[in-house]
């Protein structure tokens, strides 16, 4: 499978690649957090590492560590703006068992 991004969120990874001037695309990762287990990260991939697997999605590099591919292999990262002031990124994960109520964990 892979880690794949919408148009939307293609669109503004590539437009803040563009305003910091240098990078190699999106690094997406887990960590331990919440009261559900994991918590999504997202950064600059500025470096690929020989554990890390990348895949190419609209045109971007999407960078993702082994560990985290185990928990997100086949999410499909968007963008979006739900008001003026509120917007992020979205992840549909196909592998998320149970999410906490405010959204920002999820287990596996």
């Amino acid at each position: 499978m892979a880690v794949t991004l919408t148009e939307a969120a293609a669109r503004h990874i590539a437009g803040m690649i563009d305003q910091r001037g240098h990078g190699l695309g999106i690094r997406i990762g887990t960590k331990k957090s919440g009261c559900t287990g994991f918590a999504y990260e997202v950064d600059y991939a500025d470096q690929i590492d020989a554990q890390d697997q990348v895949f190419e999605s609209q045109g971007l590099k999407v960078v993702v560590d082994a560990t985290s591919l185990a928990r997100i292999d086949g999410t499909e990262v968007d963008f979006v703006k739900s008001s003026l002031l509120n917007e992020g990124f979205e992840f549909r994960n196909p592998n998320v068992k149970d999410a906490c109520g405010c959204g920002e964990s999820f287990s596996v």
